[in-house]
């Protein structure tokens, strides 16, 4: 209960601040936990940032695996497309969490490794397309993250289904 509710806060802070304000205390603060609680949980910053990726691995693992019915780039589509269209602060939430570790290659080797296994997982039918397809989600999520509102609930759901007839 107390880890997920320091990790939540680590992401809202990292969402709103951005990695600048990204600090233990700033972090305990924001959770209602002393800085000891905090380093109870995690020994020091960078074993918070690698729960963080973990856990953002993990979850958008479990979005794909929600999603698959025999096709991985269908599934991955979805499951970018359902994270894209929900609350933005959960769109914010991958970016937030990739920039805090690519301040030190040992963080975000799992996300590297994360990527290349989605970019690459082998998939029913044309794997060239499903590559591509997936690299167009991957485009959208990021315009979603950095231009917020460029897309309309009725745009994305144009754009999902266009990738998804690509399949």
């Amino acid at each position: 209960m107390t880890r997920g509710r320091i990790l939540d806060a680590a992401e809202a802070l990292l969402v709103e601040q951005g990695t600048g304000a990204f600090t233990l205390s700033a972090v305990a603060e924001r959770a209602g936990v002393s800085k000891g609680g905090l380093l109870y949980h995690f020994k020091s910053k960078e074993a918070l940032v690698q729960a963080l990726v973990e856990r953002l691995v993990s979850e958008f693992d479990a979005a794909i695996e929600s999603h698959f019915e025999g096709s991985y780039a269908r599934a991955y589509v979805n499951a970018t497309f359902e994270i894209v269209a929900g609350d933005p602060a959960v769109t914010g939430r991958r970016w937030a969490v990739v920039t805090a570790a690519a301040t030190d290659a040992g963080m975000s080797e799992p996300l590297r490794v994360a990527f290349r296994r989605w970019h690459t997982h082998p998939d029913s039918g044309d794997e060239v397309t499903s590559q591509l397809v997936r690299l167009a989600a991957e485009g959208v999520w990021e315009v979603c993250h950095m231009a917020p509102g460029t897309y309309d609930a009725q745009r994305l759901a144009e754009l999902r289904q266009r990738l998804l007839d690509l399949i």
